[in-house]
């Protein structure tokens, strides 16, 4: 069997990915997009159990399905879904020093993943989580 082309062209991908999320926060660099991606998804990790961790992940192109999963403490007391200027502070709080991420950093993140994954999917799953998932994913 061949490598499935998602691992072929997963840093490509990757890169595509930083990048729109870049431009579309308005942020500098791809490290500083990077630390916006990995916050969001850190914060939304935290509101789901781990079976709903592991569908979400399985949506997610191969290098942020690996960001999501990294460094997880599957003990980590699940949180609720507050709401949305509670969640992006908690969001900016990753790195704060080094965070420059916009007060829109949650929509941003949204916006370019739902560029990079199957939207269909992605709202038939988030329709399936807890209450607050799909609009933590808005991104109107």
């Amino acid at each position: 069997m061949t490598i499935p082309m998602e691992f072929q062209h997963a840093s490509e991908d990757f890169e595509a990915f930083l990048r729109d999320a870049r431009e579309i926060s308005g942020l500098s660099t791809r490290n500083q997009a990077y630390t916006m991606v990995q916050a969001v998804l850190l914060t939304f990790r935290r509101r789901l159990s781990i079976v709903e961790a592991i569908r979400f992940a399985n949506i997610l192109p191969p290098v942020l399905r690996a960001l999501f999963v990294t460094d997880w403490d599957p003990e980590e007391p699940k949180t609720e879904f507050r709401n949305p200027a509670d969640l992006v502070r908690e969001a900016l709080s990753l790195r704060r020093d080094h965070n420059f991420s916009p007060q829109t950093a949650i929509r941003d993140v949204a916006t370019a993943l739902r560029r990079h994954v199957d939207e269909t999917a992605l709202d038939h799953l988030l329709g399936q989580m807890p209450q607050g998932a799909a609009q933590f994913w808005a991104v109107t």
